[in-house]
């Protein structure tokens, strides 16, 4: 073993000196860039697109500095080749790859090479590295032809068991040395149609789902680049968790953001009753969204009476209903239809003024100097607002939310309890609910865009006018020999001004994160199943090309508005033309966790199968009973903290004050409550937001409460018990659900 080390710590050395030399390069370039003086505008675009490309260069080598290479494959008839998180090539011959890139074609025997079908494989080595040093290798031999020690189960079964058992960090690490065939299928499956991952807990759903990403980015280089590819998570917890995946995977232009997020400038975290949430969820909010528009088209009960010239004008209701009417024909968005409201009722006043002054004496000329007049009327202007406002989509909610009354126009059919719900006081901020109601609230409020677009045109008149004086400033020159093009022979003056304009520098993912009007060239959406129907509205909008990966697990959906059926989600908008995957093996949660989990799935009453967990860890899950259960939670969570890894206190809603107090108290570098820090020893948090996150330890503080905390509660407590990689304990006052009493037995 020593001498393979040596002579794969040779050549690991030799990919890093080439990496070094990559590294100090770019760095090189980048520094030239950056201290380069431009005088022209060209110029600095140029410059600052090559400081990009450098930064973007720098940033790939440092993120792949460890773990550069952990594989290599050995061939019946070629020579070895070697696995890693980028490709490298040797520049002194005829660019020959030194190492292979994971996601390159050639790579994917690493992943799907097994003994019975070896792919022209004789040996597969995965090579575990510590920073720059090789420490171990371990070997398959998948040629049967040898006699040896064949292995045709988990792929590099000895790497993957070492990465099971490792500690966790509070952040989630890739999984590219340890793919399992199912696992790449998945990965490697086309761009186009909807692709839905079913897995249970463990299955590694998150983590493909991200190497799909990285996948699809390098196999679809042009496209994706260009229009960027969305991650949405469940809460900034989770993703804060897994932020360190696509970096450390050589990308770093991918837009990770939460529901909460979708609405470009909103960060929308605060906290509500879930069955407002389910009511803001639901597609009958849209007719709610309508009739709140609809209830700032004010048709006076009074006539309203305004000067002008000294003279009053009425605005009565039949001529305001007949501005409106004729504005809503029009079937454009409220904004965009306001300029037509604005047109009636002037004119409508011009009528007036026109028959005060004696109509059969005015010309077209003298009508028209009246409505200009009038259009430019201060009081016009404000009866115009007050009857058809121009309304943004916070101003349109914040205004409904606030008002009884504006509640009881939109949702007449909901009832008062539920009523009180949606209402709040002025500025309490946005709930992740919300985002998508913000969204569609802009559809249907349209932008009346007709003073930018002038002042674009205008600009671009100036520019080109200067553009044009410049050229015929060059053609005058009187020294100019007549034989010799000049740019005036060889570009416009529209060209030239092109040619000065700024240009956007920033990446897809930073343009798209500030346009509501972006459109992704894929969307990966995780924990898909607890998407309310109008979130799911929003993200189609962004994605009309359909190209989305969604991964989840019907059988762990707790958030009311969620689905329990994949048919449910992609029905009104792909119908059946979506391919359903599942992942079936359990590599987090360790079988003697696995076996309760399994009797809540059951209880659950779902059709899924449980996933086969692949490991054991020789340690039973116990129970506890209390009658102080934050006392004991608390002293439980500082012994756990005794021992290697990360801990848990999984709690009710109820009792996250109560135990984070007592617990903060035992540890004092806990984390405790919403978006902790994950690499706390200890973090303690509900069960919702530790969804999708995994812990060495876990101690799941009353669990009859967390059933009975939402008619989802099930759900809710199978997620709890799935959060463990090593241990689980559970401490209650109450009596223990069915499928946890077994536990009783072992304290």
């Amino acid at each position: 073993m020593s001498t393979e080390i040596d002579v794969e710590q040779e050549y690991v050395s030799m990919l890093y000196a080439r990496l070094d030399g990559l590294r100090a390069d770019a760095d090189r370039r980048l520094a030239q860039a950056l201290a380069e003086k431009s005088s022209s505008t060209t110029a600095m675009t140029e410059r600052d697109a090559e400081t990009a490309h450098h930064s973007a260069a720098l940033a790939q080598y440092s993120s792949v500095e460890n773990g550069l290479c952990f594989g290599r494959l050995d061939f019946t008839d070629a020579g070895p080749r070697y696995i890693g998180r980028i490709g490298l090539y040797d520049e002194r011959g005829d660019y020959e790859p030194l190492l292979m890139d994971w996601r390159a074609p050639a790579a994917r025997p690493f992943y799907l090479a097994t003994a019975a079908n070896p792919e022209g494989v004789r040996r597969r080595r995965h090579i575990r590295t510590s920073r720059r040093r090789v420490t171990g290798v371990d070997d398959e031999v998948l040629d049967l032809a040898t006699g040896k020690d064949v292995h045709d189960g988990v792929t590099g079964e000895a790497a993957l068991l070492s990465a099971l058992n490792a500690t966790r960090t509070g952040r989630m690490s890739d999984i590219v040395e340890t793919i399992q065939a199912e696992q790449d299928d998945i990965i490697r499956s086309g761009l186009t149609g909807v692709l839905v991952v079913q897995g249970g807990p463990g299955t590694g759903k998150t983590a493909v789902a991200l190497h799909r990403a990285a996948y699809l980015l390098y196999t679809h280089r042009e496209k994706l680049s260009r229009r960027g590819v969305l991650v949405i998570g469940p809460n900034q917890t989770f993703l804060k968790y897994i932020g360190q995946v696509l970096p450390s995977l050589g990308e770093t232009g991918v837009l990770l953001q939460t529901v909460g997020e979708l609405y470009p400038g909103v960060r929308a975290t605060r906290a509500e009753h879930p069955r407002a949430a389910l009511i803001k969820g639901r597609l009958d909010v849209i007719d709610a969204l309508k009739r709140a528009v609809r209830d700032r088209q004010v048709v006076p009960e009074e006539p309203v009476v305004l000067i002008f010239e000294r003279e009053e004008l009425v605005l009565d209701g039949p001529t305001v209903r007949a501005a409106a009417d004729r504005a809503r024909r029009s079937r454009k968005p409220h904004n965009e239809a306001r300029p037509i409201f604005a047109a009636e009722v002037v004119a409508a006043l011009a009528r007036q003024e026109a028959d005060r002054l004696g109509a059969e004496f005015l010309e077209e000329g003298d009508l028209a100097d009246i409505r200009r007049e009038l259009a430019d009327d201060d009081d016009v202007q404000e009866a115009i607002e007050r009857l058809w406002p121009q309304l943004t989509p916070r101003h349109l909610l914040a205004d409904l939310y606030t008002s009884a009354e504006r509640l009881a126009v939109a949702f007449p059919d909901l009832t008062d309890d539920e009523r009180a719900l949606l209402l709040r006081a002025p500025g309490d901020g946005w709930s992740p609910a919300d985002a998508p109601l913000l969204d569609e609230a802009a559809e249907l409020l349209g932008v009346d865009d007709r003073l930018a677009r002038a002042r674009r045109a205008a600009e671009e008149r100036d520019a080109r006018d200067y553009a044009q004086g410049v050229l015929d400033i060059l053609q005058m020159q009187d020294d100019a020999d007549p034989d010799i093009l000049t740019a005036y022979d060889l570009i416009d003056a529209h060209r030239l001004a092109q040619r000065t304009e700024e240009e956007d520098h920033r990446t897809a993912a930073e343009r798209a994160a500030a346009d509501r009007s972006w459109t992704f060239g894929h969307v990966i959406v995780d924990e898909a199943q607890e998407l309310s129907a109008m979130a799911w509205r929003v993200l189609m909008r962004r994605c009309p090309s359909r190209s989305l990966t969604l991964v989840g697990d019907v059988a762990q959906t707790g958030d009311l508005a969620g689905s329990t059926r994949w048919e449910d989600i992609l029905g009104p908008y792909v119908e059946d033309r979506w391919r359903l995957t599942e992942l079936t093996v359990n590599y987090r949660t360790p079988a003697e966790i696995a076996e309760f989990a399994t009797e809540v799935l059951a209880e659950l009453g779902t059709s899924l199968a449980p996933p086969a967990p692949v490991r054991e860890t020789g340690v039973l899950p116990w129970a506890q009973r209390t009658t102080s259960l934050a006392e004991t939670a608390a002293q439980l969570a500082k012994e756990e903290a005794t021992a290697p890894g990360t801990v848990a206190v999984l709690v009710p809603e109820s009792l996250v004050d109560e135990v984070g107090a007592a617990v903060k108290s035992a540890v004092p570098d806990a984390a405790v409550g919403e978006h902790p820090e994950l690499e706390s020893k200890v973090a303690v948090l509900t069960v919702r937001e530790a969804k999708g996150l995994e812990f060495d330890s876990v101690l799941l503080v009353e669990p009859a409460a967390v059933v009975a905390a939402s008619p989802r509660g099930l759900n809710d407590l199978y997620v709890a018990l799935t959060r463990a990689t090593q241990r689980l304990g559970v401490v209650h006052a109450e009596e223990l659900p069915p499928a946890l009493r077994a536990m009783a037995a072992r304290a």
